[in-house]
């Protein structure tokens, strides 16, 4: 169909911003005709491109399983990515390794986690010595695959940029491209940007750190070469860690970080580095994320000379890559139907309203590089986690944020106080809670209801029939 004016205006919307992030939740209504010197009125009308069922913010490990699943469950769907590749911190990220899929018994991620485990495993893309460690490049074909065998059509180096609510109903999704501005409107949308910022920007509610507002640092992950593992496990691998009081004592590093997570082995003389973190992050702001990649990516040169200086096997080390995306623990934790607790965590919570479980320690890194810092989260992993074969239960209220009908979030910014932030935010977890709304999506399709009214039972039943763990439904 050509191109003509009333063509254009009838397939598009009018996006109006005035200044600042907090303005991003837009509508059509008249910007003010004299604006502060320090803002400007923004206003344009862009071609709607997509209308689907349900549209899905984000391709990390949340995005690609809430899409994967609402497309298997017969919904249409549209995913953008701002990354040039789908999976978020397992392979844009470079983290080289899972957290745990499984209580020691039961698969937890049940249905697409272990689906994407069991391809990645089938492709040689996990590490010669662990299952659970990340070979990046097999993974994004995995995820590629997942999507284009579900017919999901995406886009990467597309960013979300506005959302159009009214009353608490999103209608439509703003994004940007090489091309220019276009909307996307769809039934339901799904917030898998791992910040909440579809949610926040539409109107929900939401929190941020602890009662001082301090968040945990970030990593910038690493690829290196020229490790010698044979040595490394010659004699029994050094913790890498245990060093770190002589490089302290003879000033290696500009700062006294004693939690390194560490290097996995990732291919025969290369290895994945989970090291470094940056303090003061604010995952949420891009000013705060390019100051730490600045001084994350200087601090890898101490790191280097750490492991070449004190530990055995990595004399020859060299550095090969940083990651393209910066490593978030914690930003914004939406607000929803039921904040999940730490009481919920110790007390291995069941809920009417499950759609899964997990189990992972309640994992909060030091917000600053202090002693008592680190004994503090020292003493939290070791002593807040679940047992052999135990678990929580995620209810599906923690997916729906307050003031919102037709919008759903999974991933690291659910529901939940700051305890249970640090455990669900894995990408197992991701893989959970993407699973569940990406289903609850097509259900509200389907039944053309509101998010809060999407029966339970159903959406528990067609995820058990996905391989979802549900024992208590």
């Amino acid at each position: 169909m050509p191109t003509t004016r009333r063509n254009f205006l009838k397939h598009s919307v009018v996006v109006t911003a005035i200044g600042g992030l907090d303005a991003c939740a837009t509508t059509a209504t008249g910007a003010d005709d004299d604006p502060p010197l320090n803002e400007v009125v923004f206003q344009r009308r862009v071609p709607v491109r997509h209308q689907v069922d349900v549209f899905v913010a984000g391709g990390g490990p949340a995005g690609v399983a809430a899409a994967v699943a609402a497309a298997r469950q017969g919904a249409s769907v549209f995913l953008a990515e701002r990354n040039t590749c789908l999976g978020g911190m397992g392979t844009a990220g470079m983290l080289p390794v899972f957290m745990r899929f499984t209580d020691g018994v039961h698969m937890l991620a049940g249905g697409l986690g272990a689906e994407i485990h069991g391809r990645l495993k089938a492709g040689d893309g996990t590490g010669p010595d662990f299952d659970r460690t990340i070979r990046a490049e097999v993974l994004k074909r995995v995820y590629d695959d997942l999507l284009l065998e579900a017919k999901v059509p995406f886009q990467f180096q597309t960013d979300f940029i506005a959302v159009e609510s009214d009353a608490g109903k999103v209608s439509s999704a703003v994004l940007a491209g090489k091309s220019g501005l276009f909307a996307v409107k769809a039934r339901v949308f799904l917030d898998c940007t791992g910040d909440g910022d579809l949610a926040a920007w539409a109107g929900a509610p939401f929190e941020k750190g602890d009662e001082h507002g301090s968040l945990m640092p970030g990593t910038l992950c690493s690829l290196w070469t020229d490790v010698d593992w044979e040595a490394v496990y010659r004699d029994g691998r050094q913790r890498d860690d245990s060093r770190l009081e002589d490089a302290f004592r003879d000033k290696v590093f500009t700062l006294q970080d004693r939690h390194l997570p560490g290097m996995y082995r990732v291919g025969r003389h290369t290895g994945g580095g989970n090291i470094g973190h940056v303090f003061g992050l604010d995952g949420a702001d891009e000013r705060s994320i390019t100051q730490a990649l600045l001084n994350a990516r200087k601090s890898l040169l101490e790191y280097e000379r750490y492991y070449k200086k004190y530990l055995k096997g990595f004399e020859q080390m060299e550095l090969v890559a940083t990651a393209a995306q910066l490593g978030v623990r914690e930003s914004r934790r939406i607000v929803g139907d039921y904040v999940l607790d730490l009481n919920d965590y110790k007390s291995r919570a069941v809920f009417a309203d499950e759609i899964g479980r997990y189990n992972y320690p309640v994992d909060i890194h030091s917000a600053k590089p202090d002693l008592a810092g680190h004994k503090r989260f020292l003493k939290e992993f070791r002593t807040l986690k679940c047992g052999k074969g135990e678990s929580y239960g995620i209810p599906y209220r923690s997916l729906v944020p307050r003031k919102l009908t037709n919008v759903l979030v999974a991933g690291r910014c659910i529901s939940t106080d700051r305890y249970v932030q640090s455990s669900i935010r894995v990408m197992p977890g991701c893989f959970i809670t993407g699973q569940a709304i990406g289903v609850a999506a097509a259900i509200a399709s389907e039944q053309d209801c509101d998010t809060r009214s999407v029966p339970v039972p159903e959406l528990q039943r067609r995820l058990k029939s996905m391989g979802a763990y549900l024992p208590n439904c």
